[in-house]
């Protein structure tokens, strides 16, 4: 398989439907396929698979483009669009109707519902009979008149069909339980197999990474495949996930649309990196770079079993990268965070500085976002709790006397913050947290922050010392 891939460079494709948003189950086949084409110095591309015009909408188009966009899995090429190739298809189903591996069949709807029954009554498998399939010596029906006819593949009678897939192992169907398909209808639009099979020969792809529910329409795609003398591409179908019950997934599991997990505080690197375990691993490793994945994967290691999709295990791997990253890459993502609960970044600390003191207790870029709001906007009031346990007389006499030394500090650094205030608690026979956990309140609004010298470096100078005036007076309300 790698020798082959050697003679031929690899081309992958992601082909969603744009039916919907772009899930989760999604999101992995595209990383998938991309990891396959980039480890193989290959080519991933896009093809939007939008023949179903009643269903498909520019709303799923544009959610799946920025759904890959944010996760950082862009096409080598623009993408395609199958609404934008009926010709290419009309003039390939022309050319088989001339070469005879196609044919009309003017079956009408009353006609195959009737073959169907009689076939269940006789305990057989539902087929079309082929009354229509022409034969050497065979005389076919009339032709109705009126009766705008399909066009059916004319499937070989005999013989298998062997796929050597690269996840599922070796699979085999026999061509007589494949009936002739349809790969028009009588309206002139092609068939969805029919479209992915030409699309895949025009756009050269040699690796079909998709979800096993594909299984059954692989061998009538490679059927026409070979009726067209194309190249037959290889395949791997990757398993379904489940959801952490074992049960088939769904939005209380987790089953969301990408942007969702965006909206809910993940990194994409982090996203990215919880997706590729599902159903594949490296030795016992859990945490991998987007270019450690690029290098690393392969379908050997893809299970082909349902991958159980864990939510806690997602936000574990999410904080990891929180916590590791260089801050540097985090920094858009929180900027957008941040906007969205009405905070201007611009009027507060610098984000790196932010991100490095927050990410140990944060989770998610949306706890982030809501526990340093209170560095860019006004507070717009106390924990009540918080208040009642560390605000009183004393506190409120220490806070003032603090102020007053803080104001007159030289410089506004983290180090001189520390000397400050702790040289201010042992002044008074204090233990820190009996002066921190009141600064915290005055400042925070709350009585959980980062380090307090940090807490106060981070706000400024201007805002720390407007802010514990204000609980000061708070206090003598």
């Amino acid at each position: 398989m790698f020798a082959a891939s050697k003679i031929m460079p690899v081309v992958t494709r992601f082909a969603p439907s744009p039916t919907g948003y772009l899930h989760i189950g999604g999101a992995r086949t595209a990383l998938f396929s991309y990891l396959y084409a980039k480890r193989h110095n290959g080519k991933y591309l896009l093809r939007i698979e939008d023949t179903d015009l009643e269903r498909s909408t520019d709303a799923a188009v544009k959610a799946i483009f920025e759904g890959l966009d944010w996760l950082g899995i862009p096409s080598d090429i623009e993408p395609v669009f199958q609404t934008q190739r009926f010709d290419r298809y009309k003039a390939v189903i022309e050319q088989m109707l001339e070469d005879g591996t196609a044919y009309h069949c003017y079956c009408s709807r009353e006609e195959l519902d009737a073959m169907r029954a009689e076939q269940q009554a006789r305990k057989e498998k539902p087929r079309y009979d082929g009354r229509w399939r022409p034969e050497s010596g065979k005389l076919l029906p009339e032709r109705p008149a009126g009766v705008a006819p399909v066009v059916r593949f004319k499937n070989p009678l005999q013989g298998e069909v062997v796929i050597n897939d690269l996840i599922k192992g070796r699979i085999v169907f026999a061509n007589e339980e494949l009936d002739d398909l349809i790969i028009a209808r009588g309206d002139g639009t092609p068939t969805y197999n029919f479209c992915v099979v030409v699309d895949d020969w025009d756009m050269g792809v040699t690796h079909v990474v998709r979800g096993d529910d594909h299984v059954n329409n692989t061998p009538r795609q490679i059927n026409i495949l070979k009726a067209l003398g194309a190249t037959l591409p290889e395949y791997a179908h990757v398993s379904m996930i489940l959801g952490g019950d074992g049960q088939k997934l769904s939005k209380r599991h987790g089953a969301l649309g990408v942007m969702e997990y965006r909206a809910m505080g993940f990194l994409p690197e982090a996203l990215l990196n919880y997706l590729v375990r599902l159903g594949w691993s490296h030795g016992d490793q859990e945490l991998f770079t987007r270019e450690e994945m690029m290098t690393k994967f392969d379908f050997d290691h893809v299970s082909a079993s349902p991958a159980r999709f864990d939510m806690e295990k997602a936000w574990w791997v999410n904080h990891q990268y929180l916590k590791s990253v260089d801050p540097l890459l985090v920094v858009a993502e929180f900027d957008w965070h941040l906007r969205r609960i009405g905070v201007e970044p611009e009027n507060g600390p610098a984000l790196t500085a932010v991100i490095e003191q927050q990410r140990e207790r944060c989770r998610s870029l949306v706890e982030m976002a809501e526990k340093s709001k209170f560095l860019f906007a006004d507070l717009d009031g106390y924990n009540e709790k918080d208040a009642a346990k560390h605000f009183n007389a004393d506190s409120a006499v220490l806070l003032n006397e603090l102020r007053a030394q803080l104001e007159a500090l030289p410089e506004w650094t983290a180090p001189a913050l520390h000397v400050a205030v702790n040289g201010f608690a042992e002044g008074k026979g204090l233990g820190l947290g009996k002066i921190a956990q009141p600064i915290r309140v005055a400042v925070v609004g709350m009585a959980i922050s980062p380090p307090i010298d940090q807490t106060l470096f981070l706000l400024g100078r201007n805002r720390t010392l407007a802010r514990l005036a204000a609980a000061v007076a708070f206090v003598g309300q």
